[in-house]
């Protein structure tokens, strides 16, 4: 019998219904999500099944699904399908021979060897292979199986979501190792995790990093988080001032390609930036975080939540700009740009929703380009088509937006914050309309979303769109 998961109905073999020999075949494929989830609900975080750096360290050829995901799989055949519905396990035997990775499609087969009348138990024989017909698992399961037939409706209800906060830093780090690795100039890294940022991303090849800072605090920092110096050029200045103006001197020589912040406030690297005319250009320069959203389908951009704090309506056309060239280099061919606002409607006593509308018709008349722009949409429906369904909002950009503009810092600000601190989502960030990206983070952020925030530097930076 061959098994389809799409099947609406459950319906059980019973005991006097098995004969041995009787089999029944389900073929499953194997993806990260599934890797992540099974890790998540057993506790089981074995970095061999969740760290492709340290599975092929240890001879595989990257992350490995869970042995005991042959278990569980062969559980859900026995329990929902054969015999199916009214089965209690009594014992389970699992000999593992091999490794399954995401990709894999696995087929999981059951048959019957024995029944025993008296106790009404069944033994079957269980094997979980490849797709190519290696042999991963093979064993003996032995049940009590339903006497009386069943037909029960599925539980649809049922929804499991993974979200793999890492997916989108590997996404990121795999695009932009592609390309040939650029000088990045990383300014005052004086904490382990800005420290740490620079050199992951010099690890993972993304640039040579310039750490432009005091040398003496620089090697203490590194000396206390148990980092390794060796090879790594070095700027030697006084203070973060003159770090962001050495950092800044750089780029304007064109002796680094990009701009990394480290432990200083985000203030005095901007400064050093727009104080030199080689740096600027005549976009204004805006910033975008990146976010991988648990409850969001694809990778969000919010802009502008860090620099212009009340942007005029031109401003905003240059931050949107700079958001959907941003957009295209991460390989959106089309961008969709939700302008935010309150509410959806134009209303003349707020004025980001007259911004809104002009930042339409702007686009219309091609002072925006290379995206599709609508607004001024309401954050729910802006992101949830069932919202905009419900208020009666036709619109190709409600649901399904790849970029939210909002109307000022404060908003953005607390909008961003939002999303990490209470939504469980993972964010870079980078400084556009400069003559380099800036790669931007908070001081509070990690060295994962410094990482990513290298990444996405590199990507523009290679792109040519700054």
């Amino acid at each position: 019998m061959e098994i389809d998961l799409r099947d609406e109905w459950l319906e059980n073999t019973t005991f006097d219904e098995l004969a041995v020999g009787q089999s029944a075949t389900m073929r499953r494929a194997l993806t990260d999500a599934d890797i992540a989830g099974f890790a998540a609900i057993s506790g089981d975080l074995n970095p061999t099944h969740l760290d492709d750096r340290f599975a092929r360290e240890e001879g595989l050829a990257g992350r490995t699904a869970h042995g005991m995901w042959s278990g569980a799989l062969v559980s859900t055949v026995l329990g929902t399908v054969f015999p199916g519905p009214g089965t209690r396990y009594v014992s389970q035997r699992m000999d593992f021979h091999g490794t399954a990775r995401a990709g894999d499609v696995l087929e999981v087969r059951v048959a019957v060897r024995a029944k025993d009348a008296a106790s009404g138990r069944v033994t079957l024989d269980c094997s979980v292979r490849r797709q190519d017909g290696t042999l991963l698992m093979d064993g003996l399961a032995i049940v009590e199986a339903p006497r009386h037939k069943e037909r029960v409706r599925k539980a649809t209800g049922l929804r499991w979501h993974v979200f793999d906060a890492a997916a989108g830093v590997r996404s990121l780090i795999e695009q932009a190792a592609r390309h040939a690795g650029l000088r990045c100039a990383v300014v005052h890294p004086c904490d382990a995790e800005s420290l740490r940022g620079a050199l992951d991303a010099a690890h993972h090849g993304l640039f040579t990093p310039v750490l432009v800072a005091p040398r003496e605090r620089l090697v203490a920092t590194a000396e206390a988080a148990g980092l390794d110096l060796a090879g790594v050029e070095i700027e030697d200045v006084r203070h973060s001032h003159a770090a962001a103006e050495r950092a800044a001197e750089m780029a304007a020589e064109g002796a680094v390609q990009a701009l990394m912040k480290g432990s200083l406030h985000t203030d005095e690297v901007m400064k050093a930036v727009l104080s030199r005319a080689e740096l600027r250009t005549e976009r204004r320069i805006s910033h975008v975080f990146r976010f991988d959203a648990p409850a969001y389908h694809k990778p969000l951009l919010v802009t502008d939540a860090a620099m212009n704090i009340a942007p005029t309506l031109n401003e905003k056309a240059h931050i949107v700009q700079n958001a959907i060239d941003l957009a295209r280099v991460l390989g959106v061919d089309l961008p969709k740009v939700a302008i935010l606002a309150a509410v959806e409607g134009v209303n003349p006593k707020m004025a980001c929703t007259l911004d809104a509308a002009a930042l339409c018709k702007m686009a219309d008349r091609g002072q925006i380009r290379g995206g599709i722009v609508d607004g001024p949409l309401a954050f729910d429906n802006a992101i949830s088509a069932e919202a905009a369904r419900t208020k009666g909002i036709v619109s190709p950009v409600a649901g399904d937006p790849d970029i939210l503009m909002v109307p000022d810092l404060v908003s953005g600000n607390i909008l961003a914050k939002q999303l990490e601190y209470l939504g469980g989502a993972v964010g870079s960030g980078i400084v556009l309309g400069a003559r380099v990206p800036i790669a931007l983070t908070s001081r509070a952020d990690g060295a994962t979303a410094r990482l990513a925030s290298a990444a996405l530097a590199v990507l523009v930076a290679q792109a040519g769109t700054s």
